[in-house]
């Protein structure tokens, strides 16, 4: 059942749509000027609106710009016994979403509204999505540390000025990119991800600049890049220093000419991008050993933005717990639960080198694996690593019945945890564990371990 408005100065217009439309089960009410109109929309609230045009007083292109403004969302189908090009064209400038005219067919007259309806269940769905989105992207914290990061988002946000993002893996870098893109006239435009780290050397530049069909093995087809894809919108440079140096001289060329050239091919294309950097790595030590080029850190390195690790604003985390608690109960459908303060200041004392990433892994743990109705410092003792009587080990661990089993258990969540701290980069995690890269994929290939979505 759905609630519809009719306004017409005709009596009998009114009573003939209000029988019509209460035969189909919808609540109906009715205004008789668009005064009345106006009022009956602001404690009504419709999902449809039914609007004459030609009224005394208020006409109908008035009262649509009117209830427009009172509600953007609003659905406004504009029916006229003159109806005109120019009258429809008017309406639908003005937001109107459908143009009917008199005599009005009553099996159209309920297909406008199915279909009207059928666009609100849709936008209410997308509005949800958005919000569902946004809320997995969103910067939590209240540390000075934060509202200083936030207040330098808000100020950059809106120009087109480049921004170099740093810190730790895990801090949220991409949470900051995707806030400048969001709070950017570019918002309704494309934020396109490129992770630098997890692209081979020899793919990267087909994969920033695209590639012409025949250029090289593989390329069977012509081939859009990053900055095609992301023109007009934003484009994300995740872990910038391990760009090639080959790829950051392409790169260079794109931020000073604003063209790109495909792999294989002549032609410059055009590319209107704003072009967000983010790395782990200390660039001017980089650019000291010859890893990466100063010019190009000098085009990025517009406004900088860094962002502290977890263990600089431990104060966020009780704040952090909260969020991702309510978050994983009402997205990822996990059991809703609290935490008691002792178990949020056991782990506000944890060091976090995994930083915000992984206290959203652990509290996921702990929501899984812990039992009651509240997550207790005894559950953080037993289930993250490093606080129990048992040099940390969780009872997914000590649950096991052999020493092989144990080892297995330990190595796949020492390598998953490794893998974590290195936002994936399999080279980094390798190098962090002294062990061949080589052995490091094949393990993941064991282990079946996968990068959490």
């Amino acid at each position: 059942m759905a609630k519809l408005l009719i306004v017409d100065d005709e009596k009998s217009i009114r009573g003939a749509l209000q029988q019509v439309f209460e035969y189909e089960g919808h609540e109906v009410r009715a205004a008789s000027d668009g005064q009345e109109a106006l009022t009956e929309a602001g404690s009504f609230h419709p999902d449809v609106i039914f609007l004459d045009v030609k009224m005394p007083g208020m006409d109908g292109l008035e009262v649509l710009r009117r209830l427009r403004e009172q509600d953007p969302a609003a659905l406004v189908v504009m029916i006229s016994g003159h109806g005109t090009v120019d009258t429809a064209v008017e309406a639908t400038r003005k937001g109107a979403y459908d143009f009917l005219e008199k005599p009005l067919d009553t099996d159209r007259l309920l297909v406008t509204v199915q279909r009207a309806l059928e666009l609100r269940g849709l936008t209410a769905s997308m509005q949800a999505l958005r919000n569902q989105v946004e809320s997995r992207y969103r910067i939590v914290g209240n540390s000075f540390a934060v509202r200083q990061v936030l207040e330098r988002v808000e100020r950059v946000a809106p120009t087109d000025a480049r921004v170099l993002i740093t810190g730790e893996n895990g801090t949220g870098k991409e949470l900051v990119a995707r806030a400048l893109h969001r709070l950017s006239r570019r918002a309704d435009a494309p934020f396109v991800e490129v992770n630098c780290a997890a692209i081979p050397s020899e793919l990267i530049e087909s994969a920033l600049f695209g590639h012409i069909k025949g250029s090289f093995t593989g390329a069977v087809s012509d081939r859009a890049g990053k900055f095609e894809q992301a023109s007009g919108g934003t484009l994300f440079l995740d872990e910038i220093g391990d760009m090639s140096l080959a790829a950051q001289a392409k790169v260079l060329r794109a931020l000073e000419q604003g063209v790109v050239t495909r792999v294989g091919g002549a032609k410059a294309i055009e590319v209107d991008v704003r072009v967000i950097a983010a790395t782990n790595k200390n660039l001017a030590h980089e650019i000291q050993e010859g890893a990466f080029r100063e010019d190009l850190f000098y085009r990025l390195n517009v406004v900088p933005i860094h962002i502290p690790p977890l263990r600089e604003r431990r104060e966020d985390i009780p704040m952090l717990v909260t969020h991702f608690s309510e978050q994983m109960a009402r997205v990822d459908r996990v059991a809703p639960r609290t935490f008691t303060d002792e178990a949020v200041e056991r782990l506000a004392g944890l060091e976090w080198p995994g930083n915000v990433r992984e206290l959203r892994n652990t509290v996921e743990r702990l929501l899984i694996l812990s039992g009651g109705e509240h997550v207790r410092a005894e559950d953080v003792a037993l289930l993250v690593s490093g606080q129990s009587t048992t040099s940390g080990m969780g009872s997914e661990f000590l649950s096991v019945d052999t020493f092989a089993e144990f080892k297995e258990r330990a190595e796949r969540a020492f390598i998953l945890q490794k893998l974590r701290e290195s936002d994936w980069n399999v080279a980094e995690a390798a190098r962090r564990m002294e062990m061949p890269r080589s052995n490091l994929y094949k393990k993941i290939d064991r282990f079946g371990l996968v990068r959490d979505s």
